[in-house]
């Protein structure tokens, strides 16, 4: 029985912004291009030479109810947060931070010259986790699985199953989601199984791929949300390299208070009062 390929619904080139103390990046996700991809609630990309677009970094703030994940690409970046985790993340790495019922952190480049390069996608918690107690895991490069396809491909894996069976770091049972980096060469297909009901896309960071059975292109630094399907098929037209993330949705209710995403408004002035008193 044949599965059936994702096709791109969609293609988006994301909306310049800035946040923390200045750093200039891209928002693909939690724009108003595209509000929400559940559970998906924000999605960036940052990238620059340039010191005084990045230097200022992501100073002390707070978070509950969802998850944080950094992967840089270039560069060298300092978590340090209020339940006692600190870390360095250097190209290659990946943070996967749980703020759970609240956690203050920062996020600071070590660096004031060279490139700055990565992602940041914010991931939903279910209402029945959101008060959990945080958790921070940290991976570096050398840390991560890789995966090696006879076409010469290259998949990272960060989270989710490939399919010759190399599984990623990260395990979460509740959205079982899919985190790939893939250097695919020019000519070269790439096929992964995905569950049925996930939520797919694919952002391009050099190259260009073409999509399913429709051949739909994509470009460099553009992201492509898929439609609906069992696995994701790509053709790319030169050396290219993306990454591929999906989640299962969560289909409940969200509203979001700057740092904090509950599922009901009273939830959320529940999370500023408490972290006004102190009690992340």
């Amino acid at each position: 029985m044949k599965t059936k390929i994702r096709e791109l619904r969609r293609v988006l080139s994301g909306i310049p912004t800035t946040d923390g103390d200045g750093v200039k990046l891209t928002r693909l996700i939690g724009s108003s291009e595209l509000n929400m991809f559940d559970p998906f609630l924000l999605f960036d990309v940052f990238e620059s030479n340039e010191a005084k677009d990045y230097i200022g970094g992501f100073p002390d703030h707070p978070h509950r109810g969802f998850e944080t994940v950094t992967y840089l690409l270039e560069g060298r970046m300092r978590h340090r947060d209020n339940a006692g985790h600190e870390g360095v993340i250097e190209a290659g790495g990946v943070q996967w931070m749980t703020a759970g019922k609240g956690i203050v952190h920062s996020e600071m480049p070590e660096q004031d010259k060279g490139l700055l390069q990565g992602f940041q996608l914010w991931l939903n918690l279910p209402a029945s986790q959101k008060m959990q107690a945080p958790v921070y895991q940290e991976i570096p490069a050398n840390k991560i699985a890789v995966d090696h396809l006879d076409s010469g491909a290259e998949i990272r894996v960060i989270a989710g199953t490939t399919n010759k069976g190399v599984v990623g770091s990260i395990v979460n049972k509740t959205v079982a989601p899919i985190f790939m980096d893939v250097f695919l060469p020019k000519n070269e297909h790439f096929i992964q199984t995905t569950h049925a009901l996930h939520n797919a896309f694919i952002f391009v960071i050099e190259g260009s791929l073409s999509i399913g059975h429709s051949k739909k292109k994509i470009g460099s630094r553009q992201m492509g949300v898929l439609c609906e399907g069992e696995s994701v098929f790509v053709i790319a037209h030169k050396f290219t390299r993306f990454l591929l993330i999906a989640a299962l949705p969560l289909n409940e209710a969200v509203v979001r208070g700057g740092p904090f995403v509950m599922n009901t408004k009273e939830e959320i002035t529940q999370a500023f009062a408490d972290f006004k008193n102190g009690r992340f």
